[in-house]
């Protein structure tokens, strides 16, 4: 950890500084999890060793709670695993997900002492909690979560004092790390990472932080490599300059960010994006047409409609009525996309919205357009290098060749790889299927440009009769989820 320091950043308490130069797509450091665990909601479906999702998992055979993809997968877990599956046996059923990364870390400082990495710049102790500024709910919640904790906590491992499992508690709640699945597209688990945790957030920052699992695939578990996060800087980093990360979407107004950065993480955001609200007027603003802007009165209106038309949205989404979600995502871009900006964010979540659908329901060309217009909007909007925009550039990439549109498709997919090879590194895996896309739209490209018309004939074969290999990956690609905890 020689690239880093830690020191005292002015309002923010202690924060991490370069110690070198760094620029866009540096690896500053990289740490292995303290613990994780996979969420209740997919245990059954995540193996609980690599984090990989798999159709068939193998159950452990005394727990019967933890699932693996073969048996080198549990031997590379049985570690972590092995007081936890004692534990679940004498308790007589699983706690939750808190609990258990909660256990496995106090299991793991009892056995290694406070600092378990030479690599380790502070130890949980050190770290901030907020228990004495959390709201009366959250506080019932933890005591729930300490009492059922107690009786979880085998009488045979060290016994601890309600204060200091508290503080654990208190520390995960604040400063847990999403972890998520293989190809980083769905948040999986929570983790923590004491470096990390050093790291303080900025609306606009200067690094961005990822999961990579390295190498999970080995036979022999001694060549597997842990699951680590990377901290990734995102341009030129002067010697001496604090690193930051965005704890939640730059996408979010001002207002909105500070409420959830109040609320999350109990402090104050005091950065000059949110003193400033910069990019605020573009996010909620009205469409200028040769000068002309529609009154605040009509902005407002639609963007009332809108947020309504959302909420209706949402609830035909949960209920897998995508027909009924494409008719109202329509109605109401027919009737706020004469107003609203093309950077308004309810408008670029309605276009989101109605890509992933249309290309759910293979109306291709639609779900291109809508895409297209997505990533116009981001780029206006976040930074560069955003591993949001790099992800939705890589969709709209996705979307136009599954229309057929070679040319923006292959652009868009160049686009995305330039911005994942910054944020997310050239071994990652999402990295390494977007460079086979861009190999592949490259010599499509080339075929069209040379005739088009064979170029489309040869294409509809394949599609039919056999599916290029991208389409496993692509199938993945359109259901894009989001991590909630401290990412870029």
């Amino acid at each position: 950890m020689e690239t880093v320091a830690i020191f005292d950043s002015p309002g923010k308490g202690r924060g991490l500084k370069a110690t070198k130069e760094f620029w866009a797509g540096d690896v500053i450091f990289s740490e292995a999890s303290i613990a994780a665990v996979v969420f209740d909601s997919l245990a059954e479906r995540i193996c609980h060793s690599c984090f990989r999702r798999q159709e068939k998992l193998q159950r452990c055979g005394q727990c019967k709670f933890a699932h693996y993809c073969d048996r080198t997968c549990q031997r590379a877990g049985w570690a972590e695993h092995k007081l936890e599956c004692s534990a679940i046996k004498a308790y007589g059923k699983v706690p939750n997900e808190n609990i258990r990364v909660v256990a496995r870390i106090m299991w793991r400082l009892d056995k290694e002492g406070s600092t378990v990495s030479d690599m380790q710049l502070t130890t949980l102790d050190e770290l901030e909690d907020h228990i004495a500024d959390m709201p009366e709910d959250d506080l019932k919640e933890l005591k729930v979560d300490i009492h059922n904790f107690l009786d979880y906590w085998p009488h045979n491992s060290k016994q601890h004092t309600i204060d200091d499992i508290s503080h654990i508690f208190g520390v995960i709640n604040c400063n847990g790390f999403s972890v998520s699945d293989q190809r980083g597209l769905q948040a999986v688990g929570v983790g923590l990472f004491p470096n990390l945790c050093l790291v303080n957030h900025d609306c606009w920052p200067n690094c961005t932080v990822i999961l990579n699992h390295g190498n999970q695939s080995a036979v022999n578990t001694m060549f597997h490599s842990q699951r680590r996060i990377e901290l990734r800087a995102l341009g030129k980093i002067a010697e001496g300059e604090e690193l930051t990360v965005a704890y939640v979407d730059f996408l979010n107004l001002s207002e909105e960010r500070q409420r959830l950065l109040k609320t999350q993480y109990f402090f104050d955001c005091t950065c000059e994006d949110c003193k400033n609200r910069i990019k605020d007027d573009m996010k909620i603003g009205g469409r200028e047409e040769d000068g002309v802007k529609p009154s605040e009165e009509q902005v407002k209106e639609a963007t009332d409609y809108c947020f309504q038309m959302l909420e209706k949205m949402e609830k035909a989404r949960l209920n897998g009525d995508y027909h009924e979600v494409v008719k109202i995502c329509r109605e109401c871009i027919e009737k706020t996309e004469p107003v609203l900006a093309d950077t308004h964010i309810y408008l670029l979540r309605m276009w989101s919205t109605m890509s992933e659908v249309q290309a759910y329901l293979q109306y291709f060309d639609d779900a291109a357009d809508y895409a297209r217009k997505m990533v116009e909007g981001y780029m206006k909007l976040y930074h560069p290098n955003n591993a949001a925009l790099g992800m939705a550039a890589m969709r709209a990439g996705v979307t136009h060749w599954q229309a057929g549109q070679i040319e923006v498709a292959h652009g868009m997919i160049c686009k995305a790889y330039a911005i994942l090879m910054v944020t997310h590194g050239p071994t990652h895996p999402i990295t390494k299927d977007l460079d086979a896309m861009r190999i592949q739209t490259e010599m499509e490209l080339r075929m069209f440009k040379q005739n088009e018309y064979v170029y489309h004939s040869m294409r509809e074969a394949a599609l039919k009769n056999k599916p290029m290999t991208m389409i496993t990956t692509i199938s993945a690609l359109i259901k894009l989820k989001k991590t909630k905890t401290k990412q870029a």
